[in-house]
């Protein structure tokens, strides 16, 4: 699987513009676009996460605020599952907050994925929620009364923001954007890993050879 992360990695540097400013995900896949995007000649980056930070400075790749960059013309990202429509689950690295912000800062977000990312409908893989650590298990409950989810806490891992994770296992999403907008009403949830209001523009699968939609 690897070598397909890498193939959908690489593919994505065709929508980098030279002297752009680059919004960067993370993940094993983002980690190869990283490599890859040190051969590139951009103003440079604004990461998504600490790990990604971290790993663009050692590729000699700066780091900016997206306070100070205004809007990115490009963000590339992984995601955990992907349907046809593009909308997608996020949030197995615990990042999944700041991904949405950048997401949300940039005109085009490009989606890589190795083939084992795309399905029929999302719901197969747990749905991350990131909460205030003190309204875990407040959310929990509310999330299992009102869509018949079953929260499980992430226990030991605690998010760039201070957060927790609970994921949530078992759901059936039949409407991604309103089950997104509805879980984010709830007190206590910081952000949500389904990206169906902001789905992606692009998505790169890591096939032999490559192919988007």
């Amino acid at each position: 699987m690897t070598d397909a992360k890498q193939r959908a990695a690489t593919a994505a540097l065709a929508h980098v513009s030279e002297g752009t400013v680059v919004g960067v995900g993370t993940g094993s896949t983002v980690a190869h676009f990283i490599d890859a995007l040190a051969s590139c000649k951009i103003a440079g980056a604004v990461a998504s996460s600490e790990q990604t930070a971290a790993r663009l400075r050692a590729r000699g790749i700066a780091v900016l605020d997206l306070n100070a960059t205004g809007p990115l013309p490009l963000y590339v990202d992984g995601a955990d599952a992907c349907d046809p429509q593009r909308r997608l689950i996020k949030g197995g690295g615990a990042a999944l907050t700041r991904e949405k912000i950048v997401a949300a800062a940039s005109e085009r977000f490009v989606c890589i994925i190795d083939p084992g990312k795309r399905v029929a409908r999302l719901g197969g893989v747990p749905l991350p929620v990131e909460v205030i650590p003190m309204a875990r298990e407040l959310v929990a409950r509310t999330i299992a009364r009102t869509t018949g989810g079953t929260p499980v806490w992430r226990e030991g891992v605690v998010t760039d923001n201070g957060g927790w994770i609970l994921d949530v296992h078992g759901l059936v999403i039949d409407e991604p954007a309103a089950l997104e907008a509805a879980l984010d009403q709830i007190a206590g949830v910081v952000s949500v890993g389904l990206f169906a209001r902001r789905p992606a523009d692009v998505v790169i699968v890591g096939d032999d050879p490559p192919w988007s939609w």
